[in-house]
């Protein structure tokens, strides 16, 4: 795990502009960095030593040194590719992953990306071509940001970084701000900085002769047609969860295990073994928001070792400008935060931990996905009776008991749902900006995606949707940034391409079976551990802002912000003062739709004004 950076074109004064890029960066590699220079590239490099801790420094050349690698992320199975390549008649002077990459491209091109497992960004430097080639991996788990800027082509795996390119000048993207206030993330390709793109997860690029192409090569599609039986498909579940564990345990260094009260972090623990597990909670706000004990009695009763912190309010607060510097763009995930506190503390032990990040999308564990079967009985009433009574209902107080259900029984799902998130509807946010913008309405900007999913039933549309846009966007982003904030890497097993491919076949019956989520793996997990916890409701990542909100200190500072110069430039003050107000004497729980503004305001400071 480390952090990449380029320049491929010609840049006054480059070599000091790579230096200020790759020192912005350096909590994503503090063991150490190198460049690489030629005609027409200039490549840079911090390094987080994992594997191959004396010779896998980067930037990495081959034999007669005409490709030069920079990669972020761990390559699972490059031991497998390493035998296949030396058989070809490749020389590695290493042992690590990178080299692989390496002699992979030079062996495949761009037909490598198919044959690895793992979490990726890296560029390749053609030196005869005078040509890059970047890639992303399958699911998004490593970022990877570019920019072209008079003629020349910026990547990195921070935004930050791509910030001190002197061409480039600074401005608020604000298509990016229009639907983030509904998705709570950055759900464009290009970001909340005007002319910098990610690279989207699956895809390539290509830039030589001042010329960028991008392409996808993996497409994270559902087909749950599986014709096995609900003992086959736990029994390949089982198998293929236990490798992918086994895999994402290569390390030359320790590696520990994050773990909250679901099951998902909880398989993962008992299944690795490892030495220790690292937990957060939030003290004398209530059990829904302390995790810690549950977590010490499930590493009691496994065998393993758990260190956990306590966050306060104060520390929260405190934190939210760093995370939202380390986030790049605005997130309105609050457990960001506590993701940050999470990752501080298992920096003080180990170098790289495992986490649950991806399960709920691939084998369906997220609660609304059990919606359409509680909206199933009203597709026997008319839908012309249906609007009348969702128009009805849009008339009722916010909080009466059935409103949202009469509501969404009326609308079809492309336009109920956008993710596990929908923060402001799009006439919402049109009324709260004070500049209108005319881009597209949320479910306008997924057509595309729901056109590709007609005839797939509406939970596993739901996921399938949260694959492309969810995971990458919201809960792979944080894991990745938080994490990195403290030099510490994460591995996902849940996603791994074998996983995938077992997960992507299970029926729609046995997903939701019983009410429900992710029925599989809980019978997989049933094996491992105690019912209670195998059984256990999804949660999420609770956070007391509902709580805070409320509290004096913390009003006063969100209505200071909702009432400053920089809210006046983008938002109705009065609207957003007003939800203030609304939430805190309990007409109406707005605590995530003033998270989401409060959190764009506390980036803007950070990014434009400090």
């Amino acid at each position: 795990m480390c952090g990449i950076c380029g320049i491929i074109g010609e840049t006054k004064d480059k070599e000091k502009v790579l230096a200020r890029m790759m020192k912005v960066m350096e909590h994503r590699g503090p063991d150490g960095g190198d460049t690489y220079a030629s005609d027409g590239a200039l490549l840079g490099f911090r390094r987080l030593s994992i594997i191959d801790l004396d010779t896998g420094m980067q930037p990495m050349v081959n034999e007669d040194g005409s490709m030069a690698l920079v990669f972020n992320g761990e390559i699972y199975n490059y031991q497998t590719l390493r035998k296949v390549l030396k058989q070809k008649g490749h020389e590695f002077r290493n042992s690590s992953d990178s080299e692989v990459i390496l002699h992979g491209y030079e062996e495949y091109q761009k037909e490598l990306l198919g044959k690895l497992r793992g979490m990726f960004g890296f560029a390749v430097w053609d030196d005869k071509k005078k040509s890059l080639f970047a890639a992303r991996d399958y699911f998004g788990i490593k970022p990877f940001y570019y920019a072209v800027v008079e003629n020349t082509l910026v990547f990195a795996s921070e935004i930050k970084c791509i910030l001190e390119y002197p061409g480039y000048q600074k401005k608020v993207n604000e298509e990016a701000l229009e639907q983030y206030l509904s998705f709570q993330y950055s759900a464009l390709p290009e970001t909340f900085f005007k002319g910098i793109y990610k690279l989207l997860p699956g895809h390539y690029l290509t830039f030589e002769n001042q010329e960028l192409k991008v392409g996808r090569y993996f497409e994270p599609t559902l087909d749950p047609g599986a014709k096995e039986s609900e003992s086959a498909m736990i029994a390949e579940t089982r198998k293929v969860m236990n490798q992918s564990v086994k895999r994402h345990l290569i390390s030359d260094v320790e590696v520990g295990s994050f773990l909250s009260s679901g099951v998902d972090s909880s398989l993962i623990a008992a299944l690795s073994k490892c030495n220790r597990t690292f937990t957060v909670g939030f003290a004398h706000e209530g059990d829904k928001y302390n995790e810690i004990t549950y977590a010490k009695e499930l590493s009691k009763k496994i065998g393993i070792e758990n260190q956990c912190k306590y966050i306060s309010r104060e520390e929260f607060k405190e934190a939210i400008p760093k995370v939202m510097y380390h986030m790049d763009e605005p997130l309105a995930d609050a457990s960001a935060v506590a993701l940050y506190f999470l990752a501080q503390e298992a920096s003080k032990k180990v170098k790289v931990v495992l986490s649950g990040e991806g399960a709920d999308e691939i084998f369906g564990g997220y609660n609304i996905y059990l919606e359409p079967k509680a909206l199933g009985w009203s597709r026997w009433i008319p839908l012309k009776v249906r609007e009348k009574l969702a128009s009805a209902a849009e008339r009722l107080p916010r909080h009466m008991k059935g409103r949202n259900y009469l509501i969404r029984a009326a609308r079809p799902l492309s336009e109920r749902y956008i993710g596990n998130a929908y923060i402001f509807t799009a006439d919402e946010r049109k009324r709260l900006l004070r500049r209108k913008k005319e881009g597209p309405k949320p479910n306008e900007l997924l057509k595309k995606e729901y056109d590709k999913m007609r005839g797939l039933p509406d939970s596993d549309q739901m996921q399938a949707l949260d694959l492309v846009y969810w995971l990458p966007g919201d809960i792979l982003l944080k894991a990745d940034k938080m994490s990195m904030a403290h030099s510490l890497e994460v591995r996902v097993p849940f996603l791994d391409k074998d996983v995938f491919e077992v997960a992507r076949r299970i029926p729609h019956s046995l997903k939701t079976k019983k009410y429900t989520t992710k029925y599989v793996l809980r019978k997989v997990a049933d094996e491992y551990l105690p019912e209670q916890v195998a059984k256990k409701k999804k949660l999420g990542f609770p956070i007391p802002i509902r709580n805070w909100f409320k509290e004096e200190d913390w009003y006063q500072q969100i209505k200071t912000a909702f009432t400053g110069e920089t809210a006046a430039k983008y938002f109705c003050t009065k609207r957003l003062v007003r939800l203030l107000e609304e939430h805190r004497s309990g007409r109406e729980d707005n605590s995530r739709k003033i998270w989401t503004v409060y959190a764009f305001l506390v980036w803007h400071q950070v990014f434009f004004e400090a």
